[in-house]
């Protein structure tokens, strides 16, 4: 299996590496400022330790963004997705979300699945934007402060070697 290179350019002054130990500190920082109910640094690691494809933004030696994706059996899944605030809206995070479906690609990944709050607006329109579908609905699947929230499912269809004609859009 072919391996994706470490450095991807995601805008003049920021760049896409593979995610390191050293980062969980500053990935956990960012998640804590944007989530409720943020994920903990041990599951981080886990991401790391069990090889995920595990991904950051960096903008002058500061990590900005990342992303975790799992692959297997023929599909990704996009697990965790985040920019920093102050990053948001510039294309960070579309840059990021490409950079880790064409490591799917890479990876003999034929299709792409996420799950997002219907409530996060921002990240539909990304997801959309990059030709995601809605494919399904998880019922209270995210914790909430009242309770539980719904999850949509999105799926892409990638261009990779177990799906050479690239049924759905090119990512690239």
């Amino acid at each position: 299996m072919a391996t994706a290179p470490e450095l991807f350019a995601a805008s003049p002054a920021a760049s896409i590496r593979l995610m390191r130990t050293g980062d969980v500190a500053e990935v956990v920082g960012i998640e804590r400022a944007a989530y409720q109910f943020p994920w903990g640094e041990g599951i981080f690691r886990d991401c790391l330790r069990v090889g995920y494809i595990c991904r950051v933004v960096v903008v002058e030696d500061t990590v900005v963004g990342y992303g975790v994706m799992s692959v297997g059996a023929g599909e990704a899944h996009i697990l965790n997705l985040c920019v920093a605030e102050a990053h948001r809206c510039r294309g960070t995070g579309r840059q990021l979300l490409r950079s880790l479906l064409d490591g799917a690609a890479v990876a003999g990944a034929a299709e792409a699945f996420l799950e997002v709050r219907p409530s996060n607006t921002r990240a539909i329109r990304l997801y959309l934007g990059l030709g995601f579908e809605q494919v399904g609905m998880r019922r209270g699947y995210y914790q909430a402060v009242n309770g539980r929230e719904d999850a949509q499912v999105l799926k892409l269809p990638l261009k990779s070697e177990a799906n050479p004609s690239g049924a759905g859009p090119v990512v690239s």
